[in-house]
């Protein structure tokens, strides 16, 4: 029995869940996401609770069965408050800045950096130009685009330069010894 997949979704007022078969939609003032839930797990839609119940009891459809649940959960949270995540460029030279529906990186290379910024995200840069704030209402697309731009120029450990999310340690190297 899945512990997270028992627990039940109480849906706060403004969002909007419907649940047809398999697909659960959820409308609230931040947009609107979909979900297609598995074949083996039952979402049940009861005034302003939404619970999910399994077909049969087993191991694998146990986790299936909190993860569908969380999917769910993470939706109607971002569809009330969004998700946000911070990224800080640590580096001589580092900056960003928005041109349109880019973001234009300066990482050290000898040529910018130009990343288009999908549907359904918002960037914004900070004046001093090294700290980008990603938000969203899907938790899922947030994480990825964060990701992503991070991964154009990782943190690296001996001087901790590169693009790293707010609040996140660098472990440091030592270096060379003489």
């Amino acid at each position: 029995m899945s512990r997270v997949g028992k627990k039940v979704i109480t849906v706060p007022s403004g969002v909007d869940v419907q649940v047809s078969g398999q697909q659960v939609n959820v409308k609230g003032a931040k947009g609107n996401l979909s979900q297609v839930i598995h074949g083996d797990i039952k979402p049940v839609l009861n005034g302003t609770e939404l619970s999910f119940v399994p077909v049969r009891d087993d191991r694998k459809l146990s986790a299936i069965w909190g993860t569908s649940r969380a999917l769910v959960s993470n939706m109607i949270e971002g569809v009330t408050n969004g998700y946000k995540i911070g990224l800080k460029l640590v580096g001589v030279g580092y900056r960003a800045n928005m041109q349109g529906a880019n973001l234009n990186l300066a990482l050290g290379y000898s040529h910018p950096v130009n990343v288009d910024i999908p549907q359904g995200i918002a960037v914004e840069v900070s004046k001093d130009q090294t700290e980008i704030t990603i938000t969203g209402s899907d938790k899922q697309q947030v994480g990825e685009f964060a990701a992503f731009v991070r991964g154009k120029r990782p943190p690296e450990p001996f001087k901790g330069k590169g693009v790293k999310y707010v609040g996140e340690f660098i472990a440091m190297k030592e270096g060379k010894k003489k």
